[in-house]
């Protein structure tokens, strides 16, 4: 299964719904897909629940952006890391430059007392 990104509108914030596997050739439909959220929205969720797999090369997005989302004053949070997802966050150290919130709720949460 490759990848499948979805859109939606929530409660005031844009969401990112990423599924299936980020690798380095799909990792452009993730880049292509956070390029433009980043250029239209200031308050983004990425549901990462139905995420089975992400390379290097995937948090070699998220990572290429952060400067930006800074920048910008950009509020950006994903949520719903499967362990072995999260795992990989961890072990590259992306958790400290992200906001990474276990459920939807929490996310939301923390965009509105951003």
């Amino acid at each position: 299964m490759m990848i499948d990104i979805k859109e939606a509108q929530l409660d005031g914030a844009y969401k990112l719904i990423v599924a299936g596997e980020v690798d380095a050739s799909s990792s452009i439909h993730l880049d292509n897909a956070l390029s433009k959220a980043l250029g239209e929205y200031k308050r983004i969720l990425i549901d990462l629940s139905d995420l089975e797999y992400i390379s290097s090369a995937g948090l070699g997005v998220f990572i290429s952006y952060i400067d930006e989302i800074r920048a910008q004053g950009i509020e950006l949070v994903l949520f719903g890391l499967k362990e072995k997802v999260q795992q990989v966050f961890q072990i590259l150290g992306i958790h400290d430059l992200l906001t990474i919130e276990e459920t939807e709720a929490d996310a939301l949460k923390h965009l509105n007392d951003a």
